[in-house]
């Protein structure tokens, strides 16, 4: 009862303060980011480029280094003109975002690989700042 008060008062204390980010490292539930998103107004610089830093621009992956991917996720120019970012973030259509459907895993397999997805919040929150425009904010 106790952890599930500190829950509820956690995720309300994230939703006031915008987007967190500790350093202390991945999430609690499991997810590869400690990233918390709020319901609206998402600032790419503060939740979607710190949540990618964590989970998917790592070496070997979405980098800007030699990996196994076209698609960079390094900073919002490498999202928006990747080789591969046809389609990947469409400003106002998150389900024809390819990016969505990926770390939804309803197209291909599920991104981030690995044993924890992004959480509910997180894949909520990108898909939101798709919704608001996918500004560069």
């Amino acid at each position: 009862m106790i952890r599930r008060i500190l829950v509820m008062i956690a995720a309300i204390a994230a939703l006031v303060a915008g987007c967190k980010k500790d350093a202390v490292g991945p999430g609690v539930d499991g997810s590869p980011s400690d990233v918390v998103f709020p319901i609206s107004n998402i600032s790419y610089s503060r939740c979607i480029q710190p949540l990618f830093n964590q989970a998917c621009a790592l070496g070997g992956c979405h980098d800007a280094g030699q990996n196994q991917s076209q698609l960079h996720l390094t900073g919002y120019g490498d999202l928006m003109l990747s080789v591969n970012a046809v389609g990947v973030v469409i400003p106002g259509k998150p389900d024809a975002s390819t990016l969505i459907l990926r770390i939804q895993g309803s197209v291909g397999a599920r991104m981030p690989p690995g044993v924890f997805p992004l959480n509910s919040n997180q894949i909520n929150g990108i898909r939101a700042w798709i919704v608001e425009g996918a500004k560069n904010n």
